[in-house]
């Protein structure tokens, strides 16, 4: 063997050790899940496409939307503190809500609405009262432009009547998902729903007679 390839051997067994270690590397690289990825439980963990959790987080984020605009509305047309502070709990837990439940919906891999009926996660068939009424307790377009053209005591009647149903419908629907839902998350929110929305109830029982209204 001559000094020159005496003197190539290591360098030629230098190199296949960098190009095993590269190899390596690579295969390390290419089995390792992207940083970017879902961690595997999250799909395995979401509620069902039709369960009661993912169901109710679409009706509630609608029934909520409403609710919201109906306090907004009322905020506007009439000066009395009592009424103005009630629309802004209203506005704010509600608003906050929905925000929670949409964020599930996102997180779960579930689309923000269904094809289907509201409600059928429940076993309803819902009849709408009227247009804008997709759901129980839910005002029609028809209410909804009445109370904008109310002024002072008449929108404050009106708001708390119709915010009455609207809460009615949705501590049932709560309840119905406090019961049957499969996650902490709806169980926990529902569950406060039902406490938050039938003592409002109660406070605009007492509004409405303190204006000499019926419920």
């Amino acid at each position: 063997m001559t000094s020159s390839a005496r003197a190539s051997r290591p360098m030629v067994l230098a190199g296949g050790a960098l190009l095993v270690l590269a190899l390596a590397l690579v295969a390390l690289m290419l089995a390792r899940p992207s940083s970017s990825a879902p961690a595997p439980t999250a799909a395995a963990s979401a509620p069902a496409e039709t369960s009661a959790d993912v169901g109710f987080a679409r009706d509630m984020a609608v029934h909520h939307q409403q609710a919201v605009e109906m306090s907004f509305i009322v905020r506007d047309r009439t000066t009395d503190v009592a009424v103005r502070r009630l629309a802004f709990d209203i506005i704010n837990t509600q608003a906050n809500q929905r925000g929670m439940m949409l964020g599930w919906l996102e997180m779960w891999g579930r689309a923000k609405s269904s094809p289907g009926p509201p409600m059928e996660w429940m076993g309803h068939t819902v009849t709408p009262r009227g247009k804008g009424a997709l759901m129980p307790g839910m005002a029609t377009d028809a209410e909804l432009d009445a109370l904008r053209a109310a002024k002072g005591r008449d929108a404050e009647v009106l708001f708390l009547r119709l915010m009455t149903a609207h809460h009615r419908a949705g501590a049932d629907m709560a309840q119905a998902a406090a019961a049957a839902a499969g996650t902490a998350e709806i169980k926990n929110l529902a569950s406060g729903m039902v406490l938050g929305q039938r003592s409002e109830i109660a406070l605009m029982a007492d509004m409405l007679k303190e204006r000499g209204a019926a419920v």
